[in-house]
């Protein structure tokens, strides 16, 4: 009889504390990333990781750097619109047979939706999404994916086309390599990543996001540079 009284007692145990931690927290995720942009700006722009190598993964959302500064990666739930410069002119392509110099990514199974508005800049932007996920549930000390949907006031976005042989990295040339544009008054979805603690990993030192878009033709991907949301704006955080 004491014996049975002791496993009802863990038994109730168990089930409050793995209450205790789904209610408090979201856990269903987790991100991960090869490479790192102080590597890339130390001068290693080897392969990190072949894309082939997470195809079968089931909802996919990454974001990076092709191999040698050669493009850029956005994968969103599985399918590709990597970018890239083929005779100073834009190409997408929605397979998996590039490589990674940086490459961040997670899998998220179901998103949840929040309106923003009046979302001025993407200073604004950047604190809207770390006030939501911290009001939701998520623990913004840790890494987390998010995605931005609907149209934008104006989105300027590069496509790196580092020059072979080229060894002194700054961030101004990575800025300036490659091609260079902006979209007005459209339909994008935007795929980023916010952590605290990875600036010079895969965030940049002066903020906690980084950020890759697809327009929604799919004509046009790559890097968001600046982000300036129209008055009302869809963020989709990772679902409990």
């Amino acid at each position: 009889m004491r014996k049975i009284h002791h496993y009802i007692l863990l038994s109730i145990l168990m089930i409050s504390l793995s209450c205790k931690t789904d209610k408090n927290e979201i856990t269903s995720y987790k991100v991960n990333h090869y490479g790192a942009l102080k590597n890339i700006m130390s001068g290693n722009l080897e392969q990190t990781i072949r894309l082939d190598t997470l195809k079968t993964t089931a909802h996919l959302y990454a974001l990076g750097a092709i191999a040698n500064l050669k493009g850029e990666i956005q994968i969103f739930d599985g399918v590709p619109s990597n970018s890239s410069v083929q005779n100073k002119q834009l190409t997408i392509n929605s397979n998996y047979t590039d490589a990674a110099a940086l490459f961040v990514y997670a899998h998220v199974q179901a998103w949840q939706e929040f309106k923003l508005v009046n979302i001025n800049d993407q200073k604004a932007l950047e604190s809207a999404i770390a006030l939501t996920a911290k009001e939701y549930g998520i623990n913004t000390s840790e890494p987390f994916p998010f995605l931005v949907e609907g149209k934008v006031t104006q989105l300027d976005w590069h496509v790196i086309d580092w020059e072979t042989g080229d060894k002194v990295h700054t961030h101004e040339k990575h800025k300036s390599s490659g091609l260079h544009g902006k979209v007005t008054n459209t339909l994008v979805n935007v795929l980023g990543f916010f952590s605290k603690n990875h600036k010079g990993v895969f965030t940049h030192h002066t903020t906690n996001i980084h950020m890759h878009f697809k327009d929604i033709s799919n004509n046009i991907s790559g890097h968001v540079d600046q982000i300036i949301p129209s008055n009302s704006i869809t963020l989709k955080l990772p679902k409990k």
